[in-house]
């Protein structure tokens, strides 16, 4: 079970890779980062599905979005201009809280 939430974790850090490849692709008009997207996406997708095998699929699935829209969203805020405050950063709080909540409980066994 640990190699399914490690599977998952990567997975979940993958996701906020693809999206950003997604947001550089410009539309699908650059090649590279659609490329990089596509293969980001299958690689991401394909752990989460191996990761449900032994996961419950609510604990699996909202652990995978989880890391996915909070990693985008801080390299969102650092690195893309997208900004940063206070309300942004205490929803990313509560992602991660949620995330943690639906773990203790019990929904990983």
């Amino acid at each position: 079970m640990i190699m399914a939430w490690l599977v998952l974790v990567v997975s979940g850090i993958l996701e906020a890779g693809w999206a950003i490849a997604l947001k550089m692709s410009n539309g699908f008009s650059r090649l590279v980062p659609t490329v990089v997207f596509g293969v980001l996406a299958a690689l991401s997708f394909a752990g989460l599905a191996w990761a449900m095998k032994q996961l419950p699929v609510g604990t699996a699935y909202a652990v995978w979005v989880g890391i996915g829209a909070s990693l985008t969203a801080i390299i969102g805020m650092v690195w893309l201009n997208d900004g940063a405050s206070v309300g942004k950063i205490l929803s990313l709080v509560l992602i991660v809280a949620g995330v943690i909540g639906l773990n203790l409980a019990g929904g990983a066994h």
